[in-house]
């Protein structure tokens, strides 16, 4: 056989050499991308994979305070163990008086490298205003009758103005429940109009929020249809899905503006889930509130020791099975301590009940609200 030209071979050795030359390229790609070492790829970066289990279910409980920082809730506060406070103070406490004490609270937990407490209170209006010298001056159906939504922007704004000399950053309102026949909530309704609760009560929740203090729209998927109150006993709202979405307009509208948080009732709906409180069920919240309407930011529970859900819960279980839903705040007014609950979560975490993911992104929700309200 005739010997192929040198010019042949040359290129042949040509091909071989980058051949080679593309196979170490490889090797190299594949090296660096499972970490150099030969070892498992390296995750992406995990901003949260160095917190503490404790700290990322403590972070997720809001406890009772009057108007003391207590030795239990400095603990807390500095063990990362209790993420915020909800208010119930002397109705004719002085600002001065409760801010020293919340300022307490605060350095307690910036002494334990924590994130800022969320420091909240119920200042609707009207019938629910925890400090009655301040505003906002008219009730929900007061601003609902006018229907100025610069005016209920006004009060939502000097409402701000005025928690803050507190040191609160969180109002639980507006409630945007659409009032209803029989409704045991019609009387904090801004109006029976879901249009008139959109526009108004939302207005409200802009002038919070531009004022600095996080707004909270309740009470999701709205309590215009229950008759029997939630703090109480079990309430069942057994109407349509057509008439429960109804209810629901406003809290779409509340998602579309910016809302900080929703909070889900405690009332079930047959509807959504017959089966669990709206607080516990992840098709209400998981489903209904973050897929179909697309809420990514915070959201909180009512009161985990209601009437509606001790009938049928120890507060541990209705914990976890708030976390499990996809609640971020799990909001126990009556105590004033995270107690067995804060154990209760950690211990469903370790077994596998809550996994970690979801626990780290609900602890980013939740500190991105902080960040943002401590930002002013």
């Amino acid at each position: 056989m005739a010997r192929a030209p040198d010019s042949v071979y040359r290129r042949r050795r040509l091909v071989a050499v980058l051949a080679l030359a593309f196979v170490a390229l490889a090797i190299v790609i594949l090296v660096v991308g499972i970490g150099g070492d030969g070892s498992e790829p390296q995750p992406a970066g995990d901003p949260y994979a160095d917190v503490a289990l404790d700290r990322l279910v403590g972070q997720r409980l809001m406890v009772r305070m009057h108007d003391e920082a207590t030795p239990e809730l400095l603990d807390a506060a500095r063990a990362g163990t209790i993420g915020g406070v909800i208010l119930f103070p002397p109705p004719d406490a002085a600002p001065a008086a409760i801010a020293d004490q919340v300022a307490r609270l605060q350095q307690a937990a910036t002494a334990g490298a924590n994130p800022p407490l969320l420091v909240a209170i119920d200042q609707e209006g009207g019938e629910v205003k925890r400090l009655p010298a301040g505003p906002p001056q008219r009730s929900p159906s007061q601003l609902g009758a006018v229907g100025d939504a610069a005016a209920s922007s006004a009060e939502g704004e000097a409402t701000a103005s005025f928690l803050t000399q507190f040191g609160v950053n969180t109002d639980l309102a507006p409630v945007l429940d659409v009032a209803g026949p029989g409704s045991f909530v019609s009387g904090r309704a801004f109006s029976d109009d879901p249009g008139v609760v959109a526009e108004v009560g939302v207005a409200f929740a802009e002038g919070l929020q531009k004022g600095g203090v996080a707004a909270t729209a309740k009470h999701f998927p709205g309590l215009g249809l229950a008759s029997v109150n939630t703090d109480f006993a079990a309430s069942v709202v057994a109407a349509p899905r057509s008439d429960v979405r109804a209810g629901i307009e406003p809290f779409e509208a509340a998602v579309a503006a910016g809302v900080d948080l929703v909070m889900v009732g405690t009332a079930t709906y047959t509807a959504l889930d017959p089966d669990a409180p709206a607080a516990l069920s992840e098709r209400v919240v998981g489903r209904e509130l973050r897929d179909r309407i697309g809420f990514d930011g915070v959201v909180i529970t009512d009161d985990l020791e209601a009437g509606s859900i001790t009938a049928t819960r120890t507060a541990e279980d209705a914990a976890v099975d708030a976390a499990r839903a996809g609640t971020d705040i799990l909001l126990f007014a009556k105590r004033a301590g995270p107690g067995p609950i804060a154990a209760a979560l950690a211990r469903a975490a370790r077994r596998g009940g809550l996994d970690r993911a979801s626990l780290e992104a609900a602890y980013g929700r939740i500190v991105a609200l902080k960040d943002a309200v401590a930002a002013g």
